[in-house]
């Protein structure tokens, strides 16, 4: 079931089936890449319980295994649609036994959607109701359409980060795991990369440890488009390698896929989120439309 936000700038509208964002449009121009499988078949999931891949696709919990595919399972789950109004949407997601066979923890999960002007607020909630601490991880997963150039190509675009620094540690992917090593990435005075078809050769650039608050995407006059505002710990900015995809996803996460070789339990993935029983996190993030 859709349900359509609306204001004098923005119509937005989102699917209850992953409590996705399927279309935002603006100035009558649609702003969301359309889920086309032959690049990438969704459009704006959200990643929960997990971020990225396990490795060899499969996660310990509790002295057992479970096999799980790649960002969780929430983006192909039904989510309870809880209150809607012209401009805000409120969606839930509970533990039940179908959850509980692949990912043995007790949650919830609330995911909102509010307009105000020119901007959609994101906001997630999950709350531990189970008896025992709960581990997971949950990021945001957006494609926003780009133009390409005579060729077919992203070049033109470039991708702008609001950050203090001038060099950018960028960690390193070998799909679909993180390496282990990581690499530098020079920023130039207004803080952007210049994108061409060979910039997500090597996978999505993933930068932890806070590096930004901000990222934006530009097109070839130079005019920023879309910039998502976030306290997220982690960013991975994505584009299909090698198929000259006409969309960036921008990325901000609490969590990241295994690296390679590891072999530890749920509670020692790198960057996993821990909730004791009865506690709850709250986060939010801002995608403004120019």
């Amino acid at each position: 079931m859709r349900t359509v936000l609306k204001n004098e700038i923005l119509e937005v509208s989102i699917e209850s089936k992953g409590a996705e964002i399927k279309s935002v449009i603006k100035d009558g121009k649609e702003c969301m890449w359309h889920g086309d499988p032959k690049f990438w078949g969704r459009t704006s999931p959200v990643l929960f319980p997990f971020v990225g891949s396990v490795a060899e696709g499969k996660y310990r919990a509790k002295g057992q295994e479970f096999p799980m595919g790649q960002h969780g399972f929430a983006r192909d789950m039904e989510h309870e649609l809880v209150e809607s109004s012209s401009d805000f949407v409120h969606y839930r997601l509970v533990s039940n036994e179908e959850t509980r066979a692949k990912y043995p923890f007790d949650f919830c999960l609330e995911i909102t959607y509010k307009l105000v002007g020119n901007e959609i607020t994101i906001g997630w909630k999950v709350t531990n109701t189970g008896n025992e601490t709960l581990h997971y991880a949950i990021g945001a997963h957006p494609a926003f359409n780009c133009e390409l150039d005579e060729n077919g190509t992203l070049k033109g675009n470039s991708v702008v980060f609001d950050t203090d620094k001038n060099v950018l540690t960028v960690r390193k992917f070998h799909d679909p795991l993180a390496a282990k090593d990581t690499y530098e990435l020079p920023l130039p005075a207004d803080k952007s990369i210049a994108v061409d078809e060979h910039t997500f050769d090597n996978g999505a650039i993933i930068l932890e440890s806070s590096q930004a608050t901000g990222v934006g995407i530009k097109d070839a006059s130079g005019k920023l488009f879309i910039k998502l505002v976030f306290d997220a710990p982690l960013l991975g900015v994505w584009s299909p390698s090698g198929k000259n995809a006409p969309f960036i996803c921008l990325e901000p996460w609490y969590g990241r896929a295994d690296a390679e070789g590891f072999t530890g339990d749920i509670s020692e993935r790198e960057f996993e989120q821990h909730l004791e029983p009865g506690e709850a996190f709250t986060t939010e993030y801002k995608a403004i439309y120019y």
